[in-house]
């Protein structure tokens, strides 16, 4: 299998990247990585390293598509870029997956753009792990669509199922729809007429507020985008914050190094299912192809368990799998 990596995307390229990239392939013996970038950082970077040149290779894309740039105005003029090239290649069969830290509305236009949308999909999604008491569970839609109809919400709901099922391994997934209440009847008319659509789902539990999430009342939360970015963004702020919380108590109490040291490790303990460097990417769902967003500050870990996540996809056959629920 050939998963292609943006050596270019993220905070900390071209370095996280290819440190990635060496641990997926040392991990999965059957993998080749193929790094898009411009080759002279790229071929910079590899001389601190030792690896398999057959395993791990290098396909030149000078352009850069910067975080803040525009998203469709950036795949239209920057061609030569990692996450067009990359993609580029993804269509042509080149390569079986790709995956960036980039510019994620960069990812999605060109996902849009060059894989197109697979057989009978009405709207790609994002779909983002959230921790919960039970695990990781999926968030969709993560911000790849601010707007929802009932027929989309459907899809979205079908298309996370499938994901979690193959992906997360969980049996019979349940889906609930994030809202101001558990009643029926509850939210904006549009959430009304989406839980009436859901309704006749086998899977769709009712609506769930935002207090059931990190209990993980259901498998699948589904929403908009402009809430479910919003929740994600809410997720990834709360160890940071309750690391400062708990240093500046610590600061006011008489405690033993032994003492701060044991609270320490409790508490990356206990946030640890908070850390995005366990599961890597969040994949875009409808997309004909096998498309992969991860954090701007990725870390290698992080990229390596994007790959990984990218492989299990493919090797489970997330997509034809999407398109015999939806036909």
């Amino acid at each position: 299998m050939i998963v292609a990596v943006d050596a270019a995307g993220g905070d900390f390229y071209p370095k996280n990247p290819v440190e990635g990239a060496l641990q997926a392939i040392e991990e999965n013996s059957e993998l080749t990585v193929l790094l898009v970038g411009p080759e002279d950082i790229i071929k910079k970077e590899l001389v601190n390293h030792s690896y398999d040149e057959k395993r791990l290779l290098v396909h030149d894309a000078p352009q850069l598509i910067g975080m803040e740039e525009s998203p469709a105005q950036a795949v239209k003029t920057k061609q030569q870029s990692s996450i067009v090239v990359g993609i580029g290649l993804h269509k042509a069969g080149k390569c079986d997956a790709f995956v960036s830290a980039g510019n994620t509305g960069a990812l999605l236009a060109a996902s849009m753009f060059i894989l197109g949308k697979l057989k009978g999909v009405l709207r790609p999604t994002i779909a983002a792990y959230y921790p919960t008491l039970k695990g990781f569970r999926l968030l969709v839609d993560a911000g790849a669509n601010l707007e929802i109809k009932p027929e989309t919400a459907v899809q979205f709901a079908k298309m996370a199922e499938i994901y979690c099922e193959q992906i997360l391994n969980i049996t019979d997934p349940k889906v609930a729809l994030l809202n101001v209440g558990e009643e029926e009847g509850k939210g904006t008319e549009t959430l009304k007429e989406v839980f009436l659509t859901l309704k006749k789902e086998d899977n769709f539990i009712g609506n769930v507020e935002g207090k059931d999430i990190l209990p993980g009342k259901a498998d699948v939360y589904l929403c908009d985008g402009l809430v479910g970015n919003i929740v994600l963004k809410f997720g990834e702020s709360i160890p940071e914050i309750l690391q400062q919380m708990m240093s500046a108590a610590i600061k006011d109490m008489n405690l033993s190094q032994n003492e701060i040291q044991n609270i320490q490790k409790v508490l990356h303990t206990a946030l640890s299912p908070f850390n995005y460097e366990n599961v890597g990417g969040i994949p875009f769902l409808g997309v004909d192809g096998v498309s992969i967003v991860g954090h701007g500050g990725s870390s290698p870990l992080a990229i390596k368990n994007m790959i990984k996540s990218a492989v299990q996809t493919v090797e489970q056959d997330v997509n034809g799998k999407i398109v015999a629920s939806l036909n």
